[in-house]
């Protein structure tokens, strides 16, 4: 039976699990740690079993963009699947110390054949992930530079959210260029938005790069936020 949570492991049950582990490699990596690099061949698969993977991409004048942050339970890495000539469409490097299992891609398209439950999990995910791409670009190309912020800060608190007695906390250690990356802004637009949120005392600004989300309403409000499930509304 499947589960109801969020990330990949919580997506898929604990025989999927199970079987990945036979023929899966673990193996720590140190922050900076490159696992693959944008245009390879994306022969291998990688599931986190501890730490965080960021994934960026360069843009044509040099600027790197930050698509995504995983961290335990995510399986990054997934270009596709039985296909013989496919590439990685990001880089991804380890932001957290951490274990992951590095999984052939050819073994996982074997059992995804031989065991029919777990391909429909497999692809239920992967559609999953699909419609998280799709309202995260949405939100990027119809709300403008303000709502690129916002969006990112409510799709964070769902994410790395944390109760605080004043709101949500952000568990993830930001710099405003980490910020920047995230939504393809300069670092000086960023400090801007996030004073003015300050001052309006929507959000705070904690030491170690965390951001307390104190409004979220507002955040919502602003941005005529759909309200998509929390499933949806990730980073």
């Amino acid at each position: 039976m499947t589960g109801n949570g969020t990330t990949f492991v919580e997506q898929i049950s604990s025989d999927f699990v199970n079987s990945l582990e036979t023929f899966s490699v673990r193996k720590s990596f140190v922050p900076g740690a490159v696992l693959f690099l944008d245009g390879e061949r994306a022969d291998q698969l990688f599931l986190i079993s501890s730490g965080q993977i960021k994934l960026t991409k360069n843009t044509n004048d040099g600027k790197e963009l930050t698509l995504q942050v995983f961290g335990a339970g995510e399986l990054v890495g997934v270009s596709g699947l039985f296909e013989q000539e496919l590439t990685y469409t990001s880089t991804g490097t380890m932001l957290m110390e951490g274990e992951v299992w590095i999984i052939p891609r050819q073994a996982l398209e074997k059992m995804l054949i031989k065991n029919g439950q777990f391909c429909v999990d497999f692809l239920r995910w992967m559609g999953l992930m699909n419609r998280r791409m799709q309202s995260k670009f949405r939100d990027l190309l119809l709300n403008g530079k303000i709502g690129a912020l916002y969006s990112t800060l409510i799709r964070m608190s769902n994410t790395y959210g944390k109760p605080h007695p004043d709101g949500i906390l952000i568990d993830l250690s930001l710099t405003n260029r980490d910020l920047a990356q995230f939504i393809g802004l300069t670092r000086e637009s960023v400090n801007r938005m996030l004073s003015d949120l300050k001052k309006q005392d929507s959000i705070d600004l904690l030491p170690h790069g965390h951001i307390l989300i104190k409004d979220l309403a507002y955040l919502k409000e602003a941005i005529y936020c759909d309200d998509c499930p929390p499933d949806i509304c990730q980073m």
